[in-house]
């Protein structure tokens, strides 16, 4: 049985954080530094507590990495890490139905390994392919890696 909180860490870098779907904790628990453009959280409330009424002010924030939140809705899917050193997956984990993660930094990728639903939440707005650059291997590197 995998744990029910883990984290990607690659050269002191968070990579990810993944809540699995039984996760539990007594009360509230944020498992992001204050730095990170997203905020990743965990209620546990009885009947009857309440989130007293409010709304979030506007404020100018600075937000030079998108970080993305995934929740599986249904299904197998696998998430592979990158890093800078290499075309490769440094690393990967298959998450299931009712598993969370957060994709904090590097790049990453998402294999589907069974019919599934995922919902996707990141900052915008999405600038299209501006947002973002494809991990490509040279084509030798990843001939070798494949015969190897």
């Amino acid at each position: 049985m995998s744990k029910c909180l883990e984290t990607i860490i690659e050269d002191d870098i968070t990579y990810g954080i993944i809540i699995r779907s039984n996760y539990t904790a007594p009360s509230i628990q944020f498992f992001t530094p204050q730095h990170f453009s997203q905020q990743l959280g965990y209620m546990n409330r009885k009947s009857g507590y309440e989130v007293k009424p409010h709304k979030h002010l506007l404020i100018n924030r600075d937000i030079q990495l998108t970080q993305e939140v995934l929740f599986v809705k249904s299904g197998h899917i696998r998430v592979n890490f990158f890093n800078d050193a290499s075309y490769l997956p440094f690393t990967s984990t298959e998450l299931f139905a009712g598993d969370i993660i957060l994709l904090a930094n590097g790049g990453h990728g998402v294999d589907f390994l069974t019919d599934s639903e995922v919902v996707e939440v990141k900052q915008g707005p999405y600038m299209g392919i501006e947002d973002k650059v494809f991990i490509e291997p040279p084509l030798v590197e990843y001939q070798n890696q494949l015969h190897q």
